[in-house]
């Protein structure tokens, strides 16, 4: 496309657009800022510090494409840039209209040189087919990624709670009835409120706001739910507590607390009564989640992240010496420490968490509504755990098995990629430090 052009403009092209990169990516960005779904993943402090840098590279590299070699980089970068886009979910034609307001400007910055009618009107049109020509590249990369997510996004919802429907049902009843019994046993003594459970944040609550609610979306039964939690933590139980000189408008809240716990329950049946296992997706020597949907269930964490302005935290998990585990014992003792180290991680994570087998030796675990110092306590808890109880081997003897841990906290950027980097590399330099230990991301980027 180049080619077709003088040398002379296209470097003149190329000189206007250096000269103006600022300018140029803050019109971008100034118009995106301005829509209400793009500021749930931009804000101005991420263009001031990462992007609109990176806005202004890539203008300079789109408008220095001068010969067929420069083009395979460039068509490689906007496939990139398509992927990142549908990754973090910002909408399509918000990046196009922006797209469409640069160009403006820039067509404003061509007029305004004093170049001949001829220079002008051929730079108008090189500067209108290459932005469009970018755009085709990173649109049609993003439709297939987008496609691509979709289509895991739907198997992960009707799969994300199902591990196995009946003992997950019977689990959930129970998490539920020990909140019940356990708050009304906190009303009857009398508590002060300061340790109230909150169906919230109890173990139900957790699971259900980050992986039942997700499973059972666009159902009556699951918006019911919810509408429950919420009326029970900021209305029923702050009036209990409120109405402590009236017995008789604490038994009518208490009844309404009973009612509302049945009501509960019977929609929970129902959302169970209706769904069916679905096994793609779980690993199988494990039977914990697969990468296949760590997209989805990451993407819908740093969502809930960016809505309730809570964090979450990601755990890199790998055990140490592995290969020798194999080598002097056998696969299927490498099998067991797997299964084993599985159990672990599972058994000791809250209802809320989630629990992926990378592949390999490699575990990744996903805290849900936890803080940077606490995830470092729950990685510390696993790694001790795992060092404390000797595995059992296939041929009945056991074996102490250590694992290093890297953790990483979500921070706000909008591409989960951004945060598993972070984990995988403290959990590199937990290695490198000497294995059998924990490593939080931020301790290396504060060194």
């Amino acid at each position: 496309m180049v080619s077709h052009f003088p040398c002379a403009l296209t470097q003149s092209l190329k000189v206007l657009v250096e000269s103006n990169k600022v300018t140029l990516a803050a019109r971008f960005y100034e118009h995106m800022l301005a829509d209400p779904n793009a500021s749930l993943i931009l804000s101005h402090d991420d263009v001031k510090s990462r992007l609109g840098s990176s806005m202004q590279a890539w203008l300079v590299r789109v408008y220095s494409a001068s010969a067929q070699d420069d083009f395979l980089p460039l068509v490689a970068l906007q496939k990139q840039v398509g992927e990142v886009h549908a990754r973090i979910d910002v909408p399509l034609h918000l990046v196009l209209s922006g797209a469409r307001h640069l160009k403006k400007q820039l067509f404003q910055l061509i007029i305004e040189q004093h170049w001949s009618a001829e220079a002008q009107a051929h730079a108008l049109r090189l500067s209108s087919e290459s932005m469009d020509l970018a755009m085709e590249i990173m649109s049609h990369a993003y439709s297939r990624s987008h496609d691509r997510n979709s289509r895991n996004e739907e198997g992960y919802r009707l799969f994300s709670v199902l591990q196995n429907i009946t003992t997950e049902r019977e689990r959930q009843r129970g998490a539920l009835l020990d909140w019940e019994n356990s708050l009304m046993f906190d009303l009857v003594m009398g508590t002060s409120g300061i340790n109230l459970p909150r169906l919230s944040t109890s173990d139900f609550g957790l699971w259900f706001r980050h992986k039942g609610a997700y499973a059972f979306q666009n159902t009556p039964e699951s918006e019911q739910i919810l509408q429950i939690i919420r009326t029970m933590d900021d209305t029923l139980l702050p009036g209990f507590l409120a109405a402590k000189g009236s017995e008789d408008e604490r038994m009518r809240l208490l009844r309404d607390i009973r009612d509302q716990t049945k009501s509960l329950m019977f929609n929970l049946d129902s959302l169970f009564n209706t769904a069916n296992e679905l096994e793609s997706g779980r690993d199988v020597l494990t039977r914990m989640l697969n990468r296949k949907f760590l997209p989805v269930v990451i993407g819908n964490e740093i969502t809930i992240a960016q809505k309730a302005a809570q964090t979450f935290s990601v755990l890199a998990v790998d055990i140490d010496h592995f290969k020798t585990i194999n080598d002097n014992f056998g696969h299927d003792a490498g099998d067991m420490i797997l299964q084993q180290t599985a159990e672990i991680l599972s058994g000791h994570s809250r209802a809320g968490d989630y629990v992926f087998r990378m592949g390999g030796e490699e575990f990744l675990m996903i805290l849900v509504d936890i803080s940077s110092a606490n995830a470092l306590k729950v990685a510390e808890k696993m790694r001790r755990k795992i060092e404390e109880d000797k595995m059992q081997l296939t041929d009945g003897r056991k074996y102490r098995v250590t694992v290093s841990i890297g953790v990483a906290t979500y921070n706000g950027h909008p591409d989960y990629q951004h945060l598993l980097r972070q984990a995988d590399q403290a959990m590199y330099q937990a290695k490198q430090s000497g294995r059998n230990r924990v490593v939080a991301y931020d301790e290396l980027s504060s060194n």
